[in-house]
């Protein structure tokens, strides 16, 4: 699924206000240059036959591989109901040097696999059994509880606006015992809600889960079943299933995922949330599924309801892309395309549907190689063929040079993601993954965490009042201003899905993270000074100055120093597991998390009562000043800890994060 690793541990994305606020709030008029750039005419497209699109992306793909040492990938194209070009490249399977066919070989798409499920949706609102606006209780054996006086429609969950917050316990694993029914699950990985329904673009595994389950109820059929009733055999998609582990007809056809080329393969995934990302599909068969939506929906539903499927646009930030019903804009030289990305930990894939073309682009990969490389490889394919065969015309526009340097100030700053967790332990993660938006040398704004999204350096030019374009890509970036305030943005590779709003002051990273830093300092040098004197002390054979009451307290805080300590590596090993394997999370470390988080308040607030009694035993007995200082730093460092333990919830014993 979409970002699951990188975007709970410091992923960009982005976050939130009412939709009724959304687009840039009117400014005072900014002057564009008198020398802005004229209109570049649209080149003149190449001619997307088999035989050029091969040649080109022979030219591009395999060397795109390589550098990103990525062991295969499998691209589809498709137009006017035909297929143009299916094409395997590298290997499914290193080891044994297999190719990918792109018939036959599977391969895991992730979260396009919820256009499956939104596929499904559709077909039970043209059948009358769902209703997009009614609250999704009515179709449910357990409840939602309403946010705000506020229910859950399906048209929120299909907008990623029903606003659920992150949820990872039940999501990804390599054991086939993670595997269990949507009935069960359900109320089980149940996660808060943390934004009114409708107003925040907020990326939610659960919620797609959450509506194939309402599928499998409304159509009295199991999801697995009435995926393979419904889609694939309709379309006669042979190659597909939703099935976990994989039936042994299709088991030998999957493509090994891997770390990159030089990794080992490794296990079948289990996406726990079936109808958001278990999907394993060949690209044939993902060029079938193209085609009929691309047709008005042919084979799976009604024109005019694959019409209100991809026509539909939600509300967003400013210009930039937004959701339809399912699927997410993607705009690119004047054209729209209606897409999904998915990513599970080792596949990464995305799916264009350009419908003013009838053309259709899929892709999938089977790592994400060297630093993320796959995420480079397909945002530059979707833009490169669009250069090709999809020109457009560039827009000319610049904001004059004085506005565009104070707007490029007033987005400096640490932001949240609108994906994320809020209100458990997992927030600690939001706090390592702040996105941070600074100016270039010449007064640009520029966003290190989303450089290694894309094929190269971002170059971003305002082109209008608060809006960005990308140079190299002609992505844009749009914010929100109220009251002469950012208050949220997002660029259009994420926008219809994921916000950015500031970090509120008391858990910016800007600062928190330094007052960590330097709180851990304060608690490693106490805790390793208590040893140490004793051994100096033993040495010389020296009496300690402390007795009684004033031992018992210093001892006491050094204690818990120790204790906090044990805390934090606690927190990092949980971290590191976390980062090596997702599934190590849900479930595995249950002993862990409980651990930590009956320790971190104790450590927290011992450290800060102890530490305190230390200096006021010290004050009334007038001890030295440096004892009395060094009490005080501990006590800051408590301090520092405490509030950490509270703003991220590092305490409690829920099991739903």
């Amino acid at each position: 699924m979409r970002f699951i690793r990188k975007a709970m541990i410091g992923l960009a994305a982005f976050a939130a206000l009412p939709l009724a606020a959304q687009g840039p709030v009117p400014a005072p008029a900014a002057k564009t240059t008198e020398a802005a750039p004229a209109a570049k005419p649209p080149a003149a497209p190449a001619a997307l036959d088999p035989k050029d699109l091969e040649a080109w992306m022979d030219g591009y793909l395999p060397y795109a591989l390589e550098r990103g040492r990525i062991p295969g990938a499998v691209v589809v194209v498709v137009r006017g109901g035909q297929v143009v070009l299916e094409k395997g490249y590298g290997f499914s399977d290193v080891a044994k040097r297999a190719p990918v066919l792109p018939e036959t070989t599977l391969f895991r798409p992730g979260s396009v696999s919820k256009l499956f499920t939104w596929t499904a949706v559709m077909q039970q609102v043209e059948a009358g059994k769902i209703d997009l606006d009614k609250d999704v209780n009515a179709y449910l054996d357990f409840k939602i509880p309403p946010y705000q006086g506020k229910p859950v429609t399906m048209r929120n969950i299909m907008t990623h606006t029903a606003g659920f917050q992150e949820s990872v316990r039940y999501l990804i694993s390599s054991d086939p015992k993670a595997v269990m029914t949507l009935k069960k699950q359900m109320p089980l990985a149940l996660p808060d809600r943390v934004f009114a329904p409708g107003t925040t673009p907020a990326y939610s595994n659960y919620a797609t889960a959450l509506a194939g389950y309402i599928v499998e109820r409304v159509s009295g059929e199991d999801f697995d079943d009435y995926v393979d009733n419904h889609i694939f055999k309709p379309l006669g998609m042979a190659h597909s299933s939703f099935r976990q582990p994989l039936p042994a007809g299709l088991a030998p056809h999957m493509a090994k995922g891997y770390p990159d080329v030089t990794g080992k393969a490794q296990p079948f995934e289990i996406v726990v949330p079936a109808p958001a990302g278990s999907l394993s599909a060949s690209g044939a068969d993902m060029a079938k599924f193209m085609i009929a939506h691309l047709n008005d929906g042919a084979g799976l539903m009604k024109p005019e309801t694959a019409k209100m499927m991809h026509d539909f646009k939600a509300p967003g930030v400013g210009p930039l892309n937004s959701m339809a019903l399912g699927f997410y804009e993607q705009w690119v030289n004047g054209h729209r395309a209606i897409a999904h990305g998915g990513d599970t930990v080792w596949f990464h894939s995305y799916l264009w549907l350009f419908p003013d073309a009838d053309t259709g682009v899929f892709v999938s990969m089977n790592s994400a190689g060297k630093d993320g490389a796959a995420g480079a490889v397909r945002s530059a394919l979707f833009h490169k063929f669009a250069d090709r065969y999809l020109p457009g015309a560039d827009k000319p526009g610049q904001v004059d040079a004085k506005t565009a340097a104070q707007h490029a100030q007033m987005m400096v700053g640490n932001y949240i993601s609108s994906r994320g967790s809020f209100t458990n332990f997992m927030s600690l993660f939001g706090l390592l993954g702040q996105t941070t938006i600074g100016l270039t040398g010449d007064g640009k704004i520029t966003l290190p965490a989303l450089d290694g999204l894309g094929a190269g350096p971002r170059d971003w030019v305002e082109v209008e009042p608060f809006v960005w374009r990308d140079t190299g890509t002609g992505e844009r970036l749009a914010a929100e201003v109220k009251d002469g305030r950012v208050v949220r943005w997002s660029i259009d590779a994420g926008s219809p899905f994921m916000v950015f709003e500031p970090a509120p002051a008391g858990v910016n990273a800007a600062w928190l993270n330094p007052a960590l830093i330097f709180a851990f300092g304060i608690i490693i040098l106490a805790a390793l000074a208590w040893p140490v004197r004793a051994l100096v002390r033993r040495s010389f054979k020296a009496e300690f100055a402390l007795t009684g009451k004033s031992l018992r307290a210093y001892r006491l805080s050094r204690v818990f120093a120790w204790l906090a300590i044990g805390a934090l590596a606690g927190w990092v090993g949980l971290i590191a597991a976390f980062s090596a394997d997702i599934g190590s999370i849900g479930g595995p470390l249950d002993w862990l998390i409980n651990l930590l988080r009956i320790v971190t308040p104790l450590a927290a607030f011992g450290l800060l009562a102890t530490a305190g009694w230390h200096l006021w035993l010290g004050i009334r007995d007038k001890r030295r000043w440096t004892m009395k200082f060094g009490a005080v730093l501990l006590i800051l460092a408590a301090l520092i800890l405490v509030w950490v333990t509270l703003a991220f919830h590092l305490y409690g014993f829920g099991m739903v994060y």
